[in-house]
């Protein structure tokens, strides 16, 4: 069988965001009204990608950039506030921007799904036809480590459906006292809600930048502990985000002991593995450097 092809470059730039794409695009073309998955980064987080780094690679496939609200408190739980924020924070300077939840959800199933069956995800995302699932690659306080699959599952789930993943199905469940395992588990049960959606039309771009032990979601995050690696494209999400992990682990960087505890003591491959079994795609790749 094929091994599953990941494209990397050392640039770090616009321009090569959209080369990357356009080196995808012989596989699959966006068309149609296009979304740009990505994180709009919390109020006060210093680490998220800017827009004006993926400024290039969004106007290039004329895409939308999509969010959905969180399931916690800050300045992005309501599409009041991160409506704000994202003005705030430039992307509404640059973009169309759309919170996919603000005004309805859609439950997508999963009938296979291994924890969870269904996921919560907001109504608007029936409005697109394809998808860019545009991540920043780091550590994160729960999850171990943040790339596709967890854009793909915490990132378009509802407020509601992120409480939902978080809690494996329990729908009065706390998020800080669920099963940490079962958590992991149903992320990839959700991210294949998500990639049957789109059956196809979707692809993935990893930055791997600025890359901390915590998310973008964290109001005040911990400063990059490595030096940034590079960007990562590939219509695979599991492949993707093995080839970033093992990025990470051959890595001669000194920070690289602080990230890779991170990512361990959160049991955080379980979700690569979880995704894998769901039949989302392959850890074994073939990385292509286009430097």
């Amino acid at each position: 069988m094929e091994k599953a092809k990941v494209y990397f470059t050392s640039k770090i730039d616009g321009e090569s965001l959209v080369r990357l794409y356009d080196v995808l695009g012989g596989g699959v073309k966006l068309e149609g009204n296009v979304a740009v998955k990505l994180h709009s980064g919390e109020e006060g987080n210093q680490n998220y990608m800017k827009p004006e780094f993926v400024r290039d690679v969004i106007e290039h496939i004329g895409g939308t950039v999509v969010e959905c609200n969180t399931a916690y408190e800050g300045a992005r739980n309501t599409t009041e506030k991160h409506m704000a924020l994202m003005e705030k924070h430039g992307w509404s300077k640059y973009f169309h921007v759309d919170i996919l939840d603000s005004d309805a959800e859609e439950v997508l199933e999963n009938p296979n799904g291994a924890v969870i069956k269904k996921n919560i995800v907001g109504a608007k995302m029936k409005n697109y036809d394809s998808m860019l699932v545009l991540s920043h690659f780091k550590g994160h306080p729960m999850g171990g480590f943040g790339g596709a699959i967890k854009n793909l599952s915490i990132g378009l789930a509802s407020s509601k459906g992120k409480n939902y993943i978080h809690c494996s199905g329990d729908s009065n469940g706390n998020m800080m006292e669920a099963d940490h395992d079962s958590f992991l588990k149903s992320m990839a049960d959700a991210a294949k809600t998500i990639t049957d959606f789109y059956k196809g039309k979707i692809v993935y771009i990893n930055a791997m930048v600025n890359m901390s032990v915590d998310c973008d979601c964290c109001g005040v995050a911990a400063d990059p502990c490595m030096k940034d690696i590079g960007i990562l494209a590939s219509t695979d999400p599991v492949a993707l985000d093995q080839a970033c992990i093992d990025l990470i682990y051959n890595s001669s960087d000194e920070g690289r002991d602080t990230l890779v505890e991170r990512i361990e003591s959160r049991n955080g491959l379980l979700t690569i593995e979880s995704a894998e079994k769901q039949g989302m795609g392959s850890r074994e790749y073939e990385l292509i450097h286009i430097d």
